[in-house]
């Protein structure tokens, strides 16, 4: 060094600006597999998810998920219940991942960030249950699903289908709205309302209306596509809307799908949702009249059904999912 001049001789181990070690984040909790450098936690159930280290820039600090809620139960009434709606679906799936799985095309690239090293509950929501046959005219809708939660991240149960017509119960005539709406029951139940409450991109579709010669009920909706309104074709119970597929596990699943609504006369019922929507049931003259439940861990709705005669439940909906997913080399 040249003291004359202030120069100081510094070696390049002693630079206090040197990029960090890449670090990467780490967790416990759940069923948990691997996916090249992806580590995934599933829940089927309720859990804790543990974060033991948090990682940062220069490795992974970004943590993916899937939150899929309980489906909604299917209606049931003296004519044509309408089916649930599917549980209300989120995911998120970091832009730079290598390589990039095939995710649901509902996903948000916004993805959890530098989350605390802590435990995180999860809620795995429910189904709802679909409406008892023991009811008649003034069966009530069914059951709405349950939310599913991971940290921020709530989405909400789907709507259950529309059910009786009698008074008081004429107002319950329309699905219930939730993550997809229920299917409307009989003639003038409208279908319920998706994506409820609002989220961006949005969880769910709208439920179908009821209707057609015959008061079918109308299709739950689902993640993807809205609940087919009843009638269409004629006498015919409305098909659930269908749901979305991701392979954030790895594999290729299906999840929230809509219920089909029931067909009151000979039409046909309506199908279940791609993503683990039930069947609607049929004319209890003309089988098949049982009517189809929602997936588990799908977070399907469930289906359908005339209580009038059928000697069968609606279908109940199905339990949801959360998943979780993030680089951990």
């Amino acid at each position: 060094a040249d003291s004359t001049k202030g120069w100081i001789t510094v070696n390049d181990g002693d630079v206090a600006n040197k990029d960090p070690a890449p670090e990467f984040v780490s967790g416990t909790g759940g069923s948990e597999s691997t996916s090249g450098d992806y580590k995934i936690h599933s829940f089927t159930g309720p859990g804790t998810f543990t974060i033991t280290k948090t990682g940062n820039s220069a490795g992974s600090s970004k943590i993916d998920y899937m939150v899929v809620a309980g489906g909604g139960g299917g209606g049931g009434e003296d004519g044509g219940g309408g089916g649930g709606g599917g549980g209300g679906y989120r995911e998120s799936q970091q832009p730079d991942a290598a390589p990039l799985y095939t995710a649901s095309p509902l996903k948000t690239t916004t993805s959890l960030e530098n989350l605390p090293a802590t435990g995180y509950p999860i809620t795995v929501g429910g189904g709802g249950t679909g409406v008892p046959t023991s009811f008649n005219s003034d069966a009530p809708r069914g059951g709405s699903g349950s939310n599913s939660v991971f940290s921020t991240i709530t989405s909400a149960g789907g709507g259950g289908g529309g059910g009786g017509s009698g008074n008081p119960a004429g107002n319950l005539r329309a699905g219930a709205a939730g993550g997809s709406g229920g299917g409307g029951s009989r003639s003038g139940g409208a279908g319920g309302a998706g994506n409820t409450p609002s989220v961006s991109p949005p969880q769910g579709s709208n439920g179908g209306a009821a209707g057609g010669a015959g008061n079918c009920g109308g299709g739950g909706g689902g993640a993807g596509a809205v609940g087919a309104s009843a009638g269409t074709p004629a006498n015919g119970g409305g098909n659930g809307g269908a749901g979305t597929a991701t392979s954030i596990t790895g594999s290729p699943l299906e999840f929230s799908g809509g219920g089909g609504g029931n067909s009151e006369s000979a039409g046909p019922r309506g199908t279940g949702g791609l993503g683990g929507g039930g069947a609607g049931a049929g004319n209890p003259s003309n089988p098949p009249n049982t009517a189809g439940p929602g997936g588990t861990n799908q977070g399907g709705g469930g289906g359908g059904i005339d209580t009038n005669g059928s000697g069968s439940n609606a279908g109940n909906g199905g339990s949801g999912r959360v998943v979780i997913r993030y680089k951990f080399q």
